[in-house]
């Protein structure tokens, strides 16, 4: 089913065109490639964590805290005020995958997605992070991913939309869920530091409480020192799924864009099916893990 001819409409903001085309394109699913497209959004859109796992890494000052030396405290005082001064930029990454899935998803027929968030993220650029691993490069594909959206806009027929989304925005996607991974991997190490400097300090005071006036004191102490060595032990599995799930994504978008270049090709039909079942186990192991608690 064609949807209407959208009217001519005087330049916008990329945010306001994808609004214009999310209210006016509409249609349903009429062949498989759509179905697949409106599959692959409504599994990647999660994103397995990310938000969760960001703002953790954001928190992380708060966490530490009472395990400081007073040198130290002074250091992460420093550091916990770049964190946050980060966390909108790194939040904005996740939001703006976020969008490109739900538009893709609405554009194939979908129509279950809350937009107002990743509407709102969009609206403003970002800055590089380098030592986070967020550079120039992905900046730069944040960017392209809100002009391909504001083109999905002027596309006419819903099936050469999506066919435009996916072929158009593979490369910004891919190196959007780049910086991803390299944002996780860079949170696990933070996290496996923050492991260090608490269970360390814990691991050279509780002997001085370890008599028979402390007993108690002495207990609790090793009471809490197995639950962070659990919290840690989570957070890093968490870690390592949620950066699997994004490679997941990356790589069934991959097969979902060869896919629908060579729609008879038996080999890329063969590489979707696998990518997708990679993705929905990854999803689900995501799901799955144990929530980390402080």
């Amino acid at each position: 089913m064609k949807p209407p001819r959208l009217p001519a409409i005087a330049p916008a903001t990329p945010c306001l065109l994808l609004l214009v085309l999310l209210l006016m394109l509409g249609g349903c699913a009429s062949n498989p490639r759509l179905d697949e497209a409106r599959e692959f959004a409504a599994e990647s859109a999660k994103l397995g964590g990310y938000a969760d796992l960001t703002q953790r890494f954001r928190d992380t000052y708060i966490r530490q805290q009472p395990y400081l030396s007073p040198a130290a405290e002074q250091r992460e005082r420093l550091a916990d005020a770049r964190r946050r001064a980060a966390y909108p930029d790194l939040m904005a990454i996740h939001e703006a995958v976020a969008l490109y899935m739900q538009a893709l998803g609405r554009l194939a027929g979908g129509d279950t997605f809350d937009l107002k968030q990743p509407l709102k993220a969009m609206g403003s650029s970002i800055k590089a992070w380098p030592e986070t691993g967020l550079t120039d490069r992905h900046v730069n594909a944040y960017s392209g991913l809100a002009q391909l959206l504001a083109r999905a806009a002027s596309q006419p027929y819903q099936e050469r939309a999506v066919q435009a989304m996916v072929r158009d925005g593979d490369q910004e996607l891919q190196a959007l869920l780049e910086a991803m991974q390299n944002l996780l991997r860079y949170y696990s190490k933070s996290s496996d530091n923050e492991r260090d400097t608490v269970l360390g300090m814990l691991e050279v005071e509780i002997p001085f409480a370890d008599t028979p006036r402390d007993r108690l004191l002495a207990a609790l102490a090793k009471s809490h020192r197995q639950a962070k060595r659990n919290e840690y032990r989570l957070a890093g599995l968490r870690h390592t799924l949620a950066a699997k799930h994004v490679a997941a994504i990356a790589a069934a978008h991959l097969a979902l864009a060869a896919h629908m270049a060579r729609p008879d090709d038996p080999a890329a039909r063969s590489t979707l099916a696998a990518s997708r079942d990679a993705l929905r186990a990854s999803a689900a192991a995501v799901a799955g893990a144990a929530p980390v608690t402080e």
